[in-house]
């Protein structure tokens, strides 16, 4: 089958679930019995998964994800968004109730995340025969760090399909986040919590089959490896104030992946997500919303670029 011919261009397993988001004055938040929030408590659908798949959406590429969703009013946000953004979704039914969290906001856009761990099972799998199908009809797959996502490994590497990951801020040594490190052809990762970035993404690259390893640096901008050849990627001017680096990361491997697909090489798709990640960061947290195409395009044409 052609890549013309399958039906998606990428499969996102898992990262489905809603946020509430709390604007607070100052992070860390010091104790009080009370804090008034002006802003409002909102909550809205858009977990790691969700913000891939939408930023793949928005630029034109055709996504398919799957994850469990509970029949509940957070899963109802989720389908809410992907009917809205024309992604395809299949959610396998979640006893348990849609993953959800707390992210807490400081007025730089800083955050601290809240994760609620009961909305899942350790036996949650993704049912082996529909995950052959879904991956053989994409051209990527991009596998979020969730349990169901490790057990699906495996299947996934046998379909010879592209795979990516982003292990997001691992500190290189937790066992759990190797599977995902060693088996992706594309792994990101925030460079936050590493002692030596470079180590971390040569050894990943030494021990797995990845053929390019980023590094996301905020405000410093990204570390690119790719064939034996560590680049630093600049940061991007973000085109408004910072609001919230929620999403961010996502922004960045959404745009790296439309790159890479589009058969960029992987510094120019690296900027890409640079141009992503920064745009990502102006966009309030109550909302759900990625760069298109035509303005990603547009910057990544601009002088200096």
């Amino acid at each position: 089958m052609t890549a013309a011919e399958r039906a998606h261009d990428v499969l996102v397993l898992g990262g489905a679930g809603v946020d509430t988001i709390v604007r607070v004055p100052e992070l860390p938040l010091p104790y009080a019995d009370s804090y008034m929030i002006d802003s409002g408590i909102r909550t809205r659908a858009g977990q790691t998964g969700d913000f891939v798949a939408l930023g793949l959406a928005a630029l034109g590429l055709r996504t398919h994800h799957v994850d469990f969703l509970g029949d509940d009013p957070e899963g109802d946000l989720v389908r809410a968004l992907h009917s809205e953004h024309g992604i395809t979704l299949t959610a396998l039914p979640q006893p348990a109730g849609t993953k959800r969290a707390v992210n807490l906001v400081g007025p730089d856009g800083r955050r601290l995340s809240l994760y609620d761990t009961t909305r899942a099972h350790p036996g949650d799998r993704f049912p082996e025969a529909a995950l052959r199908a879904s991956a053989a009809a994409s051209r990527h797959v991009h596998v979020t760090i969730t349990q169901p996502g490790a057990h699906a490994l495996p299947v996934l590497r046998e379909t010879g399909v592209p795979l990516s990951t982003d292990l997001h801020d691992w500190d290189g040594e937790n066992p759990y986040h190797e599977a995902f490190a060693h088996a992706a052809d594309v792994v990101f990762l925030s460079a936050a919590a590493l002692a030596d970035p470079e180590r971390t993404m040569r050894r990943i690259a030494e021990r797995g089959r990845a053929q390019a390893v980023v590094a996301t640096a905020g405000a410093e901008g990204a570390h690119l490896l790719a064939d034996g050849v560590l680049t630093r990627i600049p940061p991007e001017r973000p085109p408004a104030p910072v609001v919230d680096s929620n999403g961010a990361g996502d922004a960045f491997a959404a745009a790296f992946l439309y790159g890479r697909l589009a058969g960029e090489p992987p510094e120019r798709c690296a900027r890409y997500g640079a141009i992503a990640g920064a745009h990502a960061c102006t966009v309030p947290a109550d909302r759900a919303e990625a760069i298109g195409r035509e303005e990603l395009l547009r910057r990544a044409a601009a002088p200096g670029h």
